[in-house]
């Protein structure tokens, strides 16, 4: 004689889950494995697709389903669809171990890859391995979180890098090209080179002042500021064995 489960106990299996919590309450949903992460970054539109069942679980591992008066309660809403695509959209998503140690190898690789990238030797000005900087990183215990974006970490990565220098690295400097009115250029010409490290090239005609520089990244933003036309030409200038910029 098969055994009657409550009616508000579902048992599901191979899940990953999103959790939010709103007051006092937990409120979870039971997704497929890495659908999530596709649904975040807008691979998969299907909710279908992303969610096991379409319900709202107080504890999905126990099969609880969230009683709608609650869910209503917490919320400030009756429609299940629209608190469902809150929960997907802003809550947390609890890993497994396999997914959490998988997600970590991937999302590792990615930082270490970026930092390299955007990073060098100030005495060389060429770039680290990904293996040195995971290598420098491991010394500095820098835990990596599985469900933060990679190029966050990365950035925060090299303000822990720079500050330590365990290994001589600073942010690879930006090849720029500036072109200005020359009389705003001329009011303005102290603080604009006080935010240029290295000027390549200018030239001054009877109106415009045009400058190729380097810049460090962090001055940027700054610079974009200015009333003037400003071109990236270089993200992160790299010297190569032969000693020129690439």
């Amino acid at each position: 004689m098969p055994i009657n489960q409550p009616s508000n106990q579902i048992r599901l299996t191979n899940v990953s889950l999103v959790r939010m919590k709103k007051g006092k309450k937990k409120f979870e949903l039971a997704c497929y494995n890495n659908k999530i992460q596709d649904y975040r970054s807008g691979v998969e539109k299907d909710l279908d697709e992303v969610l096991q069942i379409h319900q709202v679980f107080l504890n999905v591992s126990k099969g609880l389903v969230a009683p709608h008066n609650e869910l209503v309660k917490a919320f400030q809403k009756s429609d299940i669809e629209e608190i469902i695509l809150e929960i997907l959209n802003k809550g947390e998503i609890q890993l497994n171990e396999k997914e959490r140690d998988q997600k970590i190898k991937q999302i590792t690789n990615e930082i270490v890859t970026l930092i390299s990238t955007k990073c060098v030797n100030p005495n060389t000005k060429k770039r680290y391995s990904p293996s040195m900087i995971l290598k420098t990183l491991n010394q500095l215990k820098y835990h990596i979180l599985p469900t933060k974006p990679a190029k966050v970490q990365a950035l925060d990565a090299i303000k822990v890098l720079v500050s330590k220098q365990i290994i001589p690295i600073a942010r690879a400097q930006m090849e720029i090209k500036i072109d200005s009115d020359l009389k705003f250029y001329k009011s303005h010409a102290e603080k604009i080179k006080s935010l240029i490290e290295n000027i390549e090239n200018e030239t001054f005609t009877k109106d415009r002042w045009e400058c190729f520089a380097l810049i460090d990244p962090a001055n940027y933003k700054e610079l974009k500021t200015f009333k003037f036309s400003l071109e990236v030409l270089d993200a992160a200038v790299i010297s190569t064995s032969e000693g020129k910029y690439k």
